[in-house]
């Protein structure tokens, strides 16, 4: 035997155990199921015996073949009496059958003698057999049920044609042929795909198993192949032995050539829509595997590319459903619907009013509008639409029963007939679309809102501190009257309104660019900014205490920041304390933690107010308060992983305690 034998029979025997194997995975009992898994079984035994014979020529593996081919061809007829005739009738004819099979198989020919032809003569008559039930089966089948099992007769009846052919030769020439019986195996196995369709397809012979759509478009692109490579080895062969001297050249030639072809036929998108919808239509009950096409829709909805905007991967999502090579998508706006992205597509400038007689059609109807079919005059499609290069469907993107816009898609690239599945299919898929893009709206709407927000937070802080830096200079005006002639009440006049100009030009700074105009916290003496913010408030209240300044004691943070909240504690002490009061600001350490505390002896707070209201924006007790202050200290207090704690008594006073982590390293804040 020859090294193609060797691999036909090795190929069939692995093809045939791996099938088998996987059906009884998914066995659930049944006799049906019992005696497919059976003559799988036989037939990788009779496969692996081939294989071993054609390797070693010993003439023990060629009579143990011919036993499993015989257990194996009455498998087959004994599964086909059932499927004909049922199970019971089945199971009692099962035995005659088995024993016919060996009787005829007992007298298998001898590759090494002659054989009789009366041999040949009863092979052939099984093949016959094999072949009319195949034939019964197929035809006794219900026609709207033939879908299910003309898979099973087409793969079995192939494979006893084949035999028919193998031993109706030996029958007329008296011997087999040994290039022919090399390729049976391989033969056989060629039908493996058609079983496992019609199994799945079959549900009731209780086998749970499942063809995917991917499998089967593989194997038949691998089968194409397979026979376009063989027809090519031919007619190479042909070219070479009529070319005479020019044979050989005119072969390397005519293969190259075919071998192009053959990568250009793999890299054509429009083959692989054609074999798709081939597959789809001619071996499935539905055209799509809905699981599949689901999760590569919203997975090119999910997938973030920069190159794309939320809209063309709609576009794509929509047109990979039908084969489409492009797509457009408008979307409402004030004037109407106008094209919002597109795919492959030209560009349009005209505008679809939202009132029009085209736009409240497919607002009404939902309907997906196939322009190729020639749209009917109730769809009042526009004269513009009906003139775009290569448009072909119209679908209507909806979400919660508003429709955002339609998106046309381009003509596919293999012919599809648009009927009830297809339609369906994109109706949902664009109902998916809509809420994807009103989703995205939303969050960009959500986005703008908070930047209003932010922006709207940080100008209340803007003027809460503006309001403080008038106060100053109010109180500044008011007592320059009487001072103005006095040395230091100058100096102190001066430094309070080059203090102010400061911080006001940081608060324009601020609130124009939308920033705190510092990048990252660092490490503050707390002594130091206790005395600067004491400093500031001489004009509005002088001998303010200060206690426990220890210069070393410092906490990590934004010094403008920090700076105000501090500045804005001693401000409401001094609004709440009488001149005859005492403000005291105090600094230390307890433990891990560096404690500001500013104090007063002022009017104080209840503690419903400083439980309920206290820590909320625009909660005050003062008549010109804008209750911002501590609202801006508690959440400075927050961000930077310290606390605050209050207590305070009415008529008694307040004392604001502030603690943060203690910074022990790094460079401090001047």
């Amino acid at each position: 035997m020859s090294d193609p034998a060797v691999f036909a029979y090795g190929f069939a025997a692995t093809a045939f155990l791996a099938f088998a194997a996987h059906l009884a995975l998914g066995w659930r009992g049944g006799v049906r199921a019992s005696v497919l898994v059976f003559a799988m079984l036989a037939s990788a035994a009779w496969s692996s015996a081939g294989a071993l014979f054609a390797s070693t020529g010993g003439a023990g593996w060629w009579a143990t073949q011919a036993v499993f081919d015989a257990v194996r061809v009455g498998a087959w007829l004994l599964f086909l009496t059932i499927l004909l005739q049922g199970t019971a009738f089945g199971m009692k004819l099962a035995p005659a059958l088995l024993v016919l099979a060996l009787g005829a198989w007992w007298f298998y020919p001898d590759p090494l003698h002659d054989t009789p032809r009366a041999v040949f003569g009863v092979l052939v008559g099984l093949a016959v057999a094999g072949l009319v039930l195949a034939e019964q089966v197929f035809r006794r089948t219900l026609e709207h049920s033939r879908w299910a099992i003309k898979p099973l007769c087409l793969g079995l009846g192939a494979g006893f044609v084949f035999d028919l052919y193998l031993f109706a030769d030996a029958l007329l020439f008296g011997r087999v042929d040994s290039g022919v019986w090399a390729a049976r195996g391989f033969a056989h196995a060629l039908v493996i795909p058609l079983i496992a369709l019609a199994t799945a397809r079959n549900r009731e012979w209780t086998l749970n198993i499942g063809l995917s759509r991917g499998v089967v478009f593989h194997s038949t692109a691998v089968l194409a192949c397979g026979i376009y490579l063989l027809a090519v080895a031919g007619a190479g062969y042909y070219v070479r032995y009529f070319g005479g001297s020019w044979g050989k050249t005119l072969q390397v030639g005519f293969i190259f050539a075919a071998l192009v072809v053959l990568g250009w036929l793999f890299s054509s998108g429009a083959l692989r829509s054609k074999l798709r919808v081939f597959i789809n239509k001619n071996f499935f009950s539905y055209r799509y595997d809905y699981r599949e096409e689901w999760l590569r829709f919203t997975d090119l909805l999910a997938h973030r590319d920069p190159g794309l905007s939320h809209e063309q991967r709609s576009i794509q999502a929509l047109a990979n459903l039908v084969e489409s090579t492009g797509g457009a998508l408008w979307l409402r706006a004030e004037g109407g619907y106008s094209q919002a992205a597109r795919w492959n597509m030209p560009r349009v400038e005209s505008v679809e009013s939202a009132d029009g007689a085209f736009a409240v059609f497919l607002a009404k109807t939902r309907w997906v509008i196939d322009l190729h079919e020639g749209a009917g005059a109730e769809t009042r499609v526009p004269e513009w639409l009906q003139s775009l290069p290569g448009a072909w469907l119209v679908v209507p993107v909806t979400a919660q029963e508003e429709m955002l816009g339609f998106a046309v898609l381009a003509t596919p690239r293999a012919k599809i007939e648009v009927n009830w599945e297809v339609r369906d299919l994109l109706k949902t898929a664009a109902r998916q679309v809509g809420s994807f893009l009103s989703q995205v709206r939303a969050s960009e709407a959500l986005l703008e809102a908070r930047k209003f927000e932010s922006f709207n937070k940080m100008s209340a802080f803007v003027v809460h501190d503006l309001k403080n830096l008038v106060a100053q200079l109010s109180l500044l005006l008011k007592n320059a009257q009487r001072h103005r002639h006095n040395a230091r009440f100058q100096d102190d006049m001066f430094a309070t309104v080059e203090h102010v100009e400061q911080r006001m030009s940081k608060l324009l700074v601020q609130l124009s660019t939308g920033s705190r105009g510092e990048e990252k916290p660092r490490p503050i003496r707390l002594a130091l900014l206790v005395e600067r913010v004491v400093a500031s408030k001489q004009a509005a209240r002088a001998g303010i205490a200060v206690h426990g300044a220890d210069s070393e004691i410092a906490a990590l943070g934004y010094e403008q920041r920090f700076e105000r909240v501090v500045g804005h504690l001693v401000q409401n002490a001094i609004d709440a304390t009488q001149p005859a009061g005492e403000v005291r600001v105090s600094v230390g350490a307890e433990g891990a933690n560096a404690v500001l505390e500013v104090a007063d002896s002022g009017c104080g707070m209840s503690e419903a107010f400083v439980r309920e209201r206290l820590f909320r924006p625009f909660q005050t007790t003062k008549g010109n308060g804008m209750g911002i202050g501590v609202y801006e200290v508690a959440q400075y207090a927050k961000e930077m992983g310290g606390r605050i704690e209050v207590h305070s008594r009415p008529g008694e006073g307040t004392r604001f305690k502030l603690m943060f982590p203690l910074e022990r390293s790094g460079v401090m804040a001047a």
